[in-house]
């Protein structure tokens, strides 16, 4: 079902800060950048390398709020790993496998995600604690 890690997010306070430290550090060029209104936050994507199932990025989120989910999460828990996603061919298609096996979605459908791809949550409860997010590129 898992093509590849597509990414992980990392919520933070400053998103041109950590672009310097990933740009300086890991040599990590972004290559998108967009403002999602709906999930409340500024995000950067950096990338890794290209394999098989695609590319695999950094995401680097700040909220636009502190009440937005990743303001929020950053309150709590302070800045770092927000959530690992995973690349799947269907994002409808692995909800509905994902559902069958009792694991709980956050989405009740697929949504907007960065650079064009459609995306879904799965509920971190039912993970091992960890938000966990479905990826399927823009087809072309």
């Amino acid at each position: 079902m898992f093509m590849r890690i597509d990414h992980i997010g990392i919520a933070c306070k400053d998103i041109e800060a950590k672009i310097a430290f990933f740009s300086e550090t890991f040599e990590l060029t972004v290559v998108a950048r967009e403002v999602n209104e709906e999930q409340g936050v500024k995000e950067a994507m950096l990338h890794i390398a290209d394999g098989e199932g695609g590319g695999s990025y950094i995401q680097l989120l700040e909220p636009l709020s502190e009440d937005s989910p990743v303001g929020k999460f950053i309150a709590k828990r302070g800045e770092g790993v927000h959530h690992v996603a995973f690349g799947v061919p269907d994002v409808t298609q692995a909800m509905a496998k994902i559902s069958e096996k009792g694991v709980r979605l956050l989405d009740e459908r697929p949504r907007h995600g960065s650079m064009g791809s459609e995306i879904a949550f799965l509920h971190p409860k039912d993970v091992g604690g960890m938000l966990t997010e479905l990826v399927q590129a823009p087809r072309l």
